[in-house]
C-alpha cells in the first residue's frame, strides 16, 4: 500500500520549487500524487516521506529528480503554435531587423532563444520563419538556442521526428519544403533547419548557467512562466532582460503578461499583438 499525504505533497512541492522555481498549488495534489506514486513503485518505496528522503539524500546525481520533473512538466506543443504571434515576428519585426542591419552596414548576426522548447516544435518553427523571411539567410550568422529542463524532450527534439498532430498547422508549402515524409503519420525535419538550432539543457532557475545566455535579439518563452511562482517569475524575467540586446523583444503566451512582474520592459502593440521589448539606451 502506497501512502502520500498532504504533508508529503507540501514537502516535495517546496523541494521542487527550491530547485526549479516550478510551483504546484494544492489543487494540483492529485496530479502530482499520481506521478510520484509511479516513481515510488519504480523504486520500491512505500511512503511519500521515503521518496522525499531518497531525493534529498540518495539521489546524488539527481537522476531521479530529473525523472520526476520529466513526468510533472507538460510538453504539449506543435509547429506554428499561436500563428498570429509568429506572423508579427516574421513579417514585421524580423523584416525590420534585416532592413536596419543592412541600412546601417551592421554585422548580419541573429540570436534567438527558445526558452522551454519542449520537443523542438517552436525553435524549428522559428528556424523556418528565419529561412523564409531573410533574403539570403546563408549570409547570416544565425543561432537559435533552444533550452529545456527535461532531458527526454530534448532528445526527441534533436531527433526531429514528429507525428501528424504536431505538423497539423504547418502550411503545405513549408511541409513539402522543410520536412521529409517518413510515413502517413510521421515527418522528419530537414537538416538545413536542424543546423540553425542548438539544444541545451537549462534550468531557468539556475542563476549561474543562465548568465551565459547573452546577446539575444529575440526570446520566446511562451506558456512557461505560468508554472512558476511570482518570485521565480521575477527572477527569470530579470535574467531575460539581461540576456536581450537593447531593442530586443520577448514573446510570451497569449494569456501571459509582464505588467505585474517588472516595469523594465516597454510595451508595444503590433497588429493586435502585445509585445515587450528592452528599451534602447
Amino acid at each position: 500500500m502506497f501512502t502520500f499525504t498532504i504533508e508529503d505533497f507540501v514537502r516535495l512541492r517546496d523541494f521542487i520549487y527550491k530547485r526549479t522555481g516550478i510551483f504546484f498549488e494544492e489543487k494540483k495534489i492529485y496530479f502530482v500524487k499520481r506521478r510520484i506514486i509511479e516513481r515510488m513503485k519504480e523504486l520500491g518505496l512505500e511512503t511519500g516521506k521515503e521518496y522525499y528522503r531518497y531525493l534529498k539524500f540518495k539521489d546524488l546525481e539527481k537522476k531521479e529528480f530529473q525523472n520526476l520533473i520529466n513526468m510533472l512538466t507538460t510538453n504539449e506543443t506543435y509547429f506554428f503554435r499561436e500563428y498570429y504571434q509568429l506572423q508579427v515576428f516574421g513579417e514585421e519585426l524580423l523584416a525590420d531587423f534585416e532592413e536596419k542591419k543592412i541600412k546601417n552596414s551592421e554585422e548580419l548576426k541573429l540570436r534567438i532563444w527558445s526558452a522551454g522548447c519542449s520537443t523542438g516544435e517552436e525553435p524549428y518553427t522559428l528556424a523556418i520563419i528565419v529561412m523564409e523571411i531573410l533574403d539570403d539567410y546563408k549570409k547570416w550568422d544565425i543561432e537559435i538556442i533552444a533550452t529545456d529542463i527535461d532531458e527526454s524532450v530534448l532528445e526527441k527534439a534533436k531527433k526531429g521526428h514528429y507525428g501528424s498532430r504536431a505538423v497539423k498547422d504547418v502550411p503545405l508549402k513549408y511541409l513539402e519544403k522543410y520536412f521529409f515524409k517518413l510515413s502517413d503519420n510521421e515527418y522528419a525535419i530537414k537538416d538545413d533547419v536542424k543546423k540553425l538550432v542548438t539544444f541545451r539543457k537549462l534550468n531557468l532557475m539556475d542563476a549561474v548557467n543562465i548568465r551565459h545566455y547573452k546577446g539575444m535579439d529575440y526570446i520566446f518563452c511562451r506558456n512557461v512562466l505560468i508554472y512558476f511562482s511570482d518570485d521565480a517569475r521575477k527572477e527569470v524575467v530579470a535574467h531575460f532582460y539581461n540576456s536581450l540586446n537593447p531593442g530586443g523583444f520577448i514573446f510570451l503566451g497569449h494569456s501571459e503578461s509582464l505588467s505585474r512582474i517588472t516595469t523594465a520592459f516597454r510595451l508595444k502593440k503590433v497588429k493586435d499583438v502585445i509585445l515587450y521589448y528592452k528599451p534602447e539606451k
